[in-house]
């Protein structure tokens, strides 16, 4: 009876678009369908949210199914990626076809049937598949669906052929904050899914992936989002029943009167524990999702670990996950700061905001295969490229911000900046909305972490990130097939009628302070007063939703931006409008679907006016409404649309006659530019644009790690050996301040182990001057010393410093000086080194951009004058500019040390031929050593014996022949030679870096975080 009444029901009901109904009946599978032969069993029977599902969805006319069935003979024996479950839609048992086969019952409350959308004749969507009546057998079914996924199968080896040192799986995760579905929870029984309203675009490019018209197999991993408590909630386990009932008195003679005769003081209400979700109840949601016909989803349930037990788990508190999100970076992103505090709410609330991107980071390592690419999106998720990074270092991740990025000016103010930073260099490539936003991001790394950056991408932790602008789009398809169907051609007729003979101007935008809509009112405001001939000619239809940011929800005073919309649309009125008009027509609610794109086809004028705005789909949507009236589009140029829609009238909100006057002079056509740059191009864009990152990455020359162990064998083989270490850059990192770069204990002890063995040469080759090394190296014995590059030698045991430049004439120290003073005048934070036998100009603490641009220009000025009169090298250093003598550098240094060690003299206590040589450097002046060792490989010295090592990128230009990516990794490698363990200091050289990302994921936030 239920079946009758059901396919009654969806018989008389038309037709709604897929994307507002998630769920559609399945039709039965024909009984000539030999499942066994295309449904192999699943990978994980046992773990639904792992088992391989079926993702069907009608998101156009035509019916696409976004998973497809390919078995191959070749490969019998193991499970094919793209088996289905046998209770998955055939894609051609089309649900708009009841005739074909009739729908099955629903699994669950929630998968009711929907309402379909009755497209007009005249749609340019309607469906493109040819109609052929009558059921499919079961041959032409697997026949169609072998064709269709071999399709897939194809196109996703010629990706993979394009590429094939990436060894691509074919699958993509895109990690985002909630799932695409507002649940609502009922105990014991399937749950509710609707769609969540907002960021239709985002979760429109995660339908066209889980589509077939991608070769991609697509996972969302994501919160399930604030799960409200219903009435009939279970208790946790453990928890006492209640016994008295909380009611009020009926009035006050009811009540007891307390023996001390005081005043009873009111009954507190009954405290909420949270709500507690049984283990099958969250094994029901987590199969539903897995089952989506539209995007496969494998949700994040966020609790502490002492909320969480083998019966369910206990949600508390639930949107405080978001709160560091929405209340710090949120608003500071949107050019919003905040007044300064103690600090005590912000460490909590960065203390869940690190612990929700763990929860991310193990759900996602928990679906991760080698070769999957992992997209994460948006500002909730800041953290999470860095901790995946650390667990999985050949992850394919990539990173987009779908908000604005602030200016370096006020990411300072963020006390997590660097935390922030450093979570998203985890990922190959970072995307944004405009290129105004992408150079930001690029200038706050140096600005902020010293990275050195241009308009391509960051280069930090010896890797390149490269930034890119993916302006994000609609499904103008979707969107289109909507605006244009009888309902809201109905609407639309109605709304013409009802404001015959007046221009409409629609806004719809949140409830919120970045929307601008104040500025909007008072815009039209002034709009009315200048232009008095357009009063009760125009009419202003505003729409509102409730924000969804956490922050905007505050009682705080300033925040209040209805109670300033509702005073604005009041005084508009009174002042211009009359007893039968009201020139604004303010609409504090959400709109249904039929009555929104009604509107946005009615309106004469488009008016956003955002004071700042990641991307704002209204602007598109009313874009693709207007293909016949072609109204004109009024944009904020802060809207990160805005650098989209060149065509659009580009306002600043703040100017408000100026907005008045573009009201009354808007003219212009967008129509061709939204239809082809949609949300399809975009996820398409983005995703090639990470392949082919990753294939750069691949294909470029490629500096091999260090092989640790063939470098242990040899030197445990090696009777005589040679040291040779760069110090800035190899033994310490690079700092701000160069007379801050002192040892580490762990350096300390790893050289004085090293230069214990007799059998060990161990030098020291640097630019810094005798009195640096000598402060803090020199009480080491059996080290030797090479300072200024080359110029002065110390040998082991001795405390005398041999000038190697004596001789030469250093009248040219003058003439640098006054130019390398000349550009510190100019360059505030810029200093000079004076050393005995160089000079050195330092803008390491000056403004990054200023002094990389003067420094050029420095070394042009230094090159066209003493480098003409003397014998003198300019020599481009990190942050800094150095003039030397040519015939010095650590490249005859590296020479006379080969040369001196490779004595035969029997009388030498190193007597016999160097049998292993480890130099390391970072530098350019590096590159010297490196050059003489190579020269000298082959006859002073055998090739397997030279390790000649560069610290930084693989990907560097570089006559190194190994590499390693830090300082870090030196002093460990060091250490392995002569068995130094890990002391308590190990940690000392992340003083910069994320404190926080150095916990184990499943660990806690270490005490410097608290």
């Amino acid at each position: 009876m239920e079946q009758q009444q059901q396919q009654q029901q969806h018989q008389q009901q038309p037709n709604r678009p897929a994307d507002s109904s998630r769920e559609a009946s399945s039709p039965n599978i024909p009984r000539d369908f030999n499942e066994a032969s295309v449904n192999p069993a699943p990978v994980n029977p046992a773990n639904p949210v792992l088992r391989s599902v079926s993702l069907a969805d009608a998101v156009t006319p035509g019916i696409h199914q976004h998973t497809y069935v390919y078995r191959d003979s070749s490969r019998s024996q193991s499970p094919s990626y793209f088996a289905r479950p046998a209770d998955a839609q055939s894609y051609f048992s089309l649900s708009d076809r009841p005739r074909d086969s009739p729908p099955q019952p629903p699994t669950s409350n929630s998968q009711s049937s929907q309402q379909q959308p009755q497209i007009s004749t005249s749609s340019p969507s309607s469906s493109q598949l040819p109609y052929s009546p009558g059921p499919l057998s079961g041959r032409e079914i697997l026949e169609r669906m072998t064709l269709a996924a071999m399709g897939r199968r194809e196109s996703l080896s010629q990706i993979r052929a394009a590429n094939p040192d990436l060894h691509l799986s074919g699958n993509i995760i895109s990690a985002t904050f909630n799932i695409p579905h507002s649940l609502r929870y009922r105990k014991g029984s399937d749950w509710e899914l609707k769609p969540r309203r907002g960021q239709s675009a985002l979760f429109d490019s995660f339908a066209y992936l889980s589509s077939d018209e991608t070769p991609w197999h697509h996972t969302v991993v994501a919160w399930t989002g604030e799960i409200d408590t219903p009435k009939d909630v279970l208790s946790p386990p453990g928890t006492p029943p209640a016994t008295t009932v909380h009611f009020s008195s009926l009035n006050t003679l009811s009540a007891p009167v307390p023996i001390d005769g005081d005043p009873r003081l009111p009954t507190p209400p009954p405290s909420t524990d949270g709500l507690w979700l049984p283990r099958e109840d969250q094994a029901r949601l987590e199969a539903q999702l897995a089952h989506s016909k539209t995007i496969r989803t494998v949700p994040v349930w966020l609790c502490d670990d002492n909320e969480q037990q083998e019966e369910g788990i206990l949600l508390k508190d639930q949107s405080r996950w978001r709160r560091y999100a929405e209340h710090d970076l949120y608003t500071l992103f949107h050019y919003k700061q905040h007044e300064p505090t103690d600090g005590r709410k912000e460490r909590l609330q960065w203390a869940d905001y690190y612990r929700m991107n763990q929860k991310f980071a193990n759900r996602i390592i928990d679906l991760y295969k080698p070769g999957d690419i992992v997209v994460v999106h948006d500002y909730y998720l800041m953290l999470l490229p860095s901790m995946l990074r650390q667990r999985v270092p050949n992850m394919n991740i990539s990173f987009f911000l779908h908000s604005p990025f602030p200016s370096s000016e006020f990411l300072r103010c963020l006390p997590r900046r660097k935390e922030v930073l450093e979570g998203v260099l985890g990922s190959n490539l970072v995307g944004f909305q405009s290129y105004s936003y992408s150079r930001h991001f690029a200038s706050c790394c140096t600005r902020v972490l010293g990275f050195p950056s241009d308009s391509g991408g960051v280069d930090a932790y010896g890797a390149r990130v490269q930034v890119g602008v993916f302006p994000i789009g609609i499904n103008a398809d979707k969107c289109e097939m909507y605006a244009w169907t009888d309902a809201v051609t109905q609407k639309y007729n109605a709304l013409k009628k009802l404001y015959e003979g007046k221009k409409i101007i629609v806004g719809r935008d949140r409830l919120d302070s970045v929307r601008g809509v104040a500025q909007k009112l008072q815009a039209f405001e002034r709009f009315l007063e200048m232009y008095p001939d357009w009063r009760e000619k125009v009419v202003l239809i505003q729409v509102t939703s409730p924000t969804s940011i956490e922050e905007e929800k505050d009682d705080d005073p300033e925040s209040r931006i209805a109670t300033r919309v509702n005073e604005l649309v009041m005084r508009i009125n009174g002042m211009y409008g009359s007893l039968g008009f009201s020139p604004v027509q303010h609409y504090p609610q959400y709109l249904s679907q039929d009555e929104y794109f009604a509107l946005l086809r009615a309106a004469d004028i488009g008016l956003i006016t955002s004071v700042r705005d990641g991307m704002n789909t209204t602007s598109m949507e009313y874009v693709i409404c207007q293909r016949e009236g072609h109204g004109p589009l009024i944009l904020s140029e802060f809207s990160g649309t805005a650098g989209s829609l060149k065509d659009a009238i580009h306002i600043n909100p703040w100017d408000l006659s100026g907005v008045a006057a573009e009201i009354n002079n808007a003219l212009t056509i967008l129509y061709s530019h939204v239809t082809t740059r949609n949300v399809q191009s975009w996820i398409d864009h983005f995703i090639r644009k990470h392949v082919h990152v990753l294939g750069t990455q691949k294909t470029a020359h490629a500096t091999p790690l260090l092989d640790r162990a063939l470098m242990l064998k040899t030197y445990r083989d090696a009777g005589k050996r040679l040291f040779m270490f760069d110090y800035d850059g190899t033994l310490t990192p690079i700092v701000r301040e160069p007379s801050a770069a002192v040892p580490s204990k762990r350096v300390l002890q790893t050289l004085r182990a090293l230069a214990s063995d007799e059998r060990n040469a161990v030098w020291i080759i640097s630019g810094r001057d005798q009195e640096f090394l000598q402060q803090h190296l020199g009480h080491i014995p059996g080290l030797g010393f090479s300072a200024e590059h080359g110029s002065f030698m110390k040998n082991p045991g001795s405390d005398e410093w041999v000038n190697l430049a004596d001789k030469f004439d250093m009248g040219w120290q003058a003439e640098v000086m006054d130019v390398f003073q000349s550009f510190t005048d100019r360059v505030p934070g810029s200093f000079v080194e004076r050393k005995r036998c160089a000079l050195t100009w330092h803008y390491r603490l000056a403004d990054p951009e200023q002094g990389l641009h003067m420094a050029r220009e420095c070394h042009k000025e230094l090159q066209a004058t003493v480098a003409q009169k003397w014998d003198v090298e300019v020599m481009e250093g990190k942050a800094n500019l150095e003039v030397r003598p040519t015939f010095i550098n650590k490249g005859e240094i590296a020479k006379r040390l080969v040369h001196t060690y490779n004595s035969a003299s029997a009388s030498d206590k190193h007597a016999g031929r160097v049998e292993f040589v480890l130099c390391l450097g970072d530098d350019f002046t590096d590159e010297d050593m490196f050059r003489s060792l190579n020269g000298l490989s082959g006859t002073e010295l055998e090739n397997d014996h030279v390790f000649a090592v560069t610290v930084g990128a693989s990907t560097k230009v570089t006559l190194a022949r190994w590499h390693l990516l830090e300082p870090e990794d030196v002093v460990e490698c060091v250490a392995l030679l002569v068995g130094v363990g890990l002391g308590s200091e190990s940690h000392e050289h992340f003083g910069q870096v994320n404190l926080a990302a150095l916990s184990t994921v499943e660990g806690h936030i270490p005490e410097s975080e608290k």
